[in-house]
């Protein structure tokens, strides 16, 4: 039986939901069931807490922050055990130790920055100061690709602004979540970070999260559909927003590439985390001149990769985390079959095994290329008129990111710089790291996450002069 924190304590409900490891179909553990009533003693915790955290000097806020970092690094292992056990991720690979390791790595940067003061004027005239406040609480919904990364995403950053937070993980992988908030407070205020659970099918905790009046902004990461909800519930109460969803980023690759050199950037961009991930290559453009040659290293590559359970050392690629998820996959590869060339994969395994699956020969048209699949099944188009290749790429409802893979470093910055997305990258996909900022266009979200620039999101300005 896993447990909720509010207000510093553990709490338990007598309704639970069950968590299933997605390679296995095991039992994994109880997750505790909140009430509504739960969510507003979880907000009226944080909100007295916030009356307190919200005065200490920037250096206590950073203290805190680095024993929250302290808390990640010094049980690292643990809590990767218990990621791959309900989220289905390798813990070698890109998989669970790396997303931990990546977790410190983020909390202990954040922890660095702060948000100092600046005098805007200074003389005979006056004074003018820009100041930076604490909103107060912040609401935190995360989903289950990522849930300890993005948890300390949405965490660090508003505690060393000196917010407090309630975090509603996915019903899919609450677990870590709740062992992870229960850590952190071994070295937090009471009430400075709370966690609820819920399978949501009693009390839609995320809508009564995005309508509470006490809650200040809301921080989401999901899909574009879920966010646009977000938006609508926010709004009578004109709550703070930022939103990370969905992409469909498109990967260029130029016709001077060498083929075999980037095959295994190109795996990485696209399969990372069985493709689950919103900034993943969605879909792949490549050169007719290099395009066969490409087909043919990725693959080669792929075929490399051991996809098993998590829990086995060997294991690079898990399972699919969740039914409704492998069946999407399923539909989009079944009809892409109808009209690509199935160059690996394209059956899917047993339970929610899915295997490496590429396809080339697709069209903007076909399902796989223009829906977010969102999982291990990569469509490859030929072109071979590169002002037409841009404007496919930006023919998307969303803007995440992109890249762009060539030898000419110039050349590919001149098409980046024309790509619809909030990041680009060039000869690499998904290189996130905590000093840039990362945030998307269109309906991959608003507001900023990471940096300097990431961490102002979690504040109002105020403007003093005299």
């Amino acid at each position: 039986m896993y447990t909720m924190t509010i207000n510093g304590k553990a709490v338990s409900t007598d309704d639970t939901f069950e968590v299933s490891n997605p390679a296995t179909g095991e039992l994994v553990g109880r997750a505790p069931n909140a009430t509504e009533e739960h969510l507003n003693e979880a907000v009226a915790a944080a909100d007295a807490a916030y009356k307190k955290l919200s005065k200490l000097p920037d250096e206590e806020l950073q203290k805190l922050c680095e024993a929250m970092a302290k808390k990640v690094d010094d049980n690292a292992e643990e809590l990767a055990e218990l990621l791959t056990r309900e989220q289905g991720k390798p813990l070698n690979g890109l998989g669970s130790r790396w997303e931990l390791g990546a977790a410190g790595i983020w909390a202990g940067h954040t922890s660095t920055l702060s948000l100092p003061m600046k005098t805007i004027q200074k003389n005979n005239e006056g004074t003018v100061e820009l100041h930076r406040k604490p909103l107060g609480v912040i609401g935190s919904i995360t989903p289950w690709n990522f849930p300890i990364l993005i948890a300390i995403w949405h965490i660090i950053p508003a505690i060393r602004t000196g917010n407090t937070v309630v975090i509603k993980p996915s019903p899919y992988t609450p677990l870590t979540t709740l062992k992870l908030v229960s850590l952190l407070n071994e070295v937090l205020p009471e009430g400075a970070v709370n966690c609820i659970t819920g399978d949501d099918k009693n009390v839609n905790l995320g809508a009564k999260m995005t309508a509470h009046k006490d809650i200040r902004k809301i921080v989401f990461t999901g899909s574009t559909d879920t966010g646009k909800k977000v938006m609508v519930n926010s709004a009578d109460t004109m709550k703070r927003l930022t939103l990370e969803m969905g992409g469909n980023d498109a990967g260029i690759v130029l016709p001077d590439v060498n083929a075999k050199e980037i095959a295994e950037g190109l795996f990485w961009g696209g399969f990372v985390n069985n493709g689950q991930t919103c900034a993943a290559i969605k879909r792949l453009y490549v050169h007719e001149d290099v395009y066969e040659d490409v087909c043919e290293e990725l693959v080669n590559f792929t075929k490399t990769m051991v996809v098993g359970n998590g829990l086995d050392e060997d294991s690079i690629l898990g399972p699919m985390q969740n039914q409704m998820q492998f069946d999407k996959v399923c539909r989009l590869v079944a009809d892409a079959k109808t009209k690509g060339r199935v160059l690996l994969g394209g059956e899917p395994g047993e339970g929610l095994f899915y295997p490496p699956t590429i396809i080339a020969d697709m069209e903007d048209t076909d399902p796989l290329v223009y829906e977010e699949q969102f999982g291990p099944a990569l469509p490859i188009i030929k072109y071979n008129n590169i002002d037409d290749v841009i404007e496919k790429a930006n023919d998307s409802q969303w803007g995440l990111g992109g890249s762009v893979w060539s030898r000419d470093i110039e050349k590919a910055r001149e098409i980046a710089m024309q790509m619809e997305t909030g990041s680009v990258w060039v000869n690499k996909h998904l290189a996130l790291q905590p000093d840039a900022p990362f945030g998307g266009v269109k309906c991959s979200g608003q507001g900023t996450e990471f940096a300097q620039e990431g961490l102002e999101e979690y504040t109002d300005i105020q403007v003093i002069s005299y």
